[in-house]
């Protein structure tokens, strides 16, 4: 038996519970997995997290719970995003936090040696991972970013001319709405033309992501006041900033990439084209004297 030193104990417990939590939410995702091979892959790693777990127990001496409250959270977020985001977003979580403990990892060598060798193991077999909705991200990219672009610049252009969330919405809502049938379409038709077998489902994946941006950016002007369309145009900013980082965070994060160079790049894009719009539509409206 291993003996811990009371000021790492704490420490040592956190692991250990981590890898509990690790291990047992990797069994209830293998269960919706339908994939054979997939399903043997996540198995078998839950059988290396909890192999961790054991690692950490010769130290602490304890049977530590996994932390339930997670093991749903991530449940939740598998159902919605997948299960490659949520072993990679654990993962790093887990390894960033071993790999800052230096005062931990001097009082036991032999355990960073130890978790090295399985880390390395344990990334081989994520990339063994084929997830199907990893194959149409771009498609989803297409839909995310071509709606940003687009109702962002037309809402922003809207706001202005219109000066009514009602009819901003109205506007925003028809014109989201054909653009994500149009977008959906062109990019069946695409990926048909370039051979695609599965061009039907990337269509409806660009029209998914559309569609839900069309919901996310115009929802301001219909929840708020007709009057308070200056309010609205900004809640809308600041939504596409959030959808921006959100969705990049998630294909840094499945692709192992940094967030901020995607994050930037497509936060400047869209928010240069609001602005254009923007100040289009306000010259609109003073050179065409439109009052509505």
């Amino acid at each position: 038996m291993k003996v811990c030193p009371k000021e790492h104990l704490a420490t040592i417990k956190s692991f250990q519970k981590d890898e509990a939590t690790a291990s047992l939410l990797y069994l209830i995702m293998a269960k919706s997995i339908k994939d054979k091979k997939n399903r043997r892959i996540m198995l078998k790693m839950a059988k290396e997290e909890k192999a961790h777990s054991l690692i950490w127990k010769q130290y602490t001496n304890l049977e530590i719970k996994p932390n339930k409250f997670k093991v749903f959270f991530y449940s939740i977020i598998n159902y919605i995003l997948g299960y490659t985001f949520v072993i990679k977003l654990l993962e790093a979580n887990e390894y960033n936090g071993i790999t800052s403990m230096d005062c931990v990892k001097d009082e036991f060598p032999e355990i960073e040696h130890i978790i090295a060798q399985e880390k390395a193991h344990e990334n081989s077999l994520i990339e063994m991972l084929d997830e199907e909705r990893l194959n149409y991200t771009g498609a989803m990219v297409l839909g995310l970013n071509d709606a940003l672009v687009e109702l962002t610049g037309a809402i922003a252009g809207l706001t202005f001319v219109l000066m009514n969330t009602s009819l901003i919405a109205m506007s925003g809502v028809i014109t989201g709405i054909a653009a994500t049938l149009s977008m959906a379409a062109s990019n069946y038709l695409a990926e048909r033309a370039n051979g695609n077998s599965n061009a039907l489902k990337a269509s409806i994946y660009t029209g998914i992501a559309y569609l839900i941006t069309v919901v996310f950016l115009t929802l301001p002007y219909l929840v708020l006041p007709n009057d308070m369309y200056v309010m609205a145009l900004c809640v809308m900013i600041t939504t596409v900033v959030v959808l921006i980082y959100v969705f990049s965070f998630y294909i840094a994060t499945v692709k192992s990439e940094k967030v901020m160079p995607r994050f930037l790049e497509m936060a400047g894009i869209s928010l240069s084209v609001a602005l254009i719009s923007f100040l289009i539509g306000i010259l609109a409206k003073f050179c065409f004297g439109i009052e509505v």
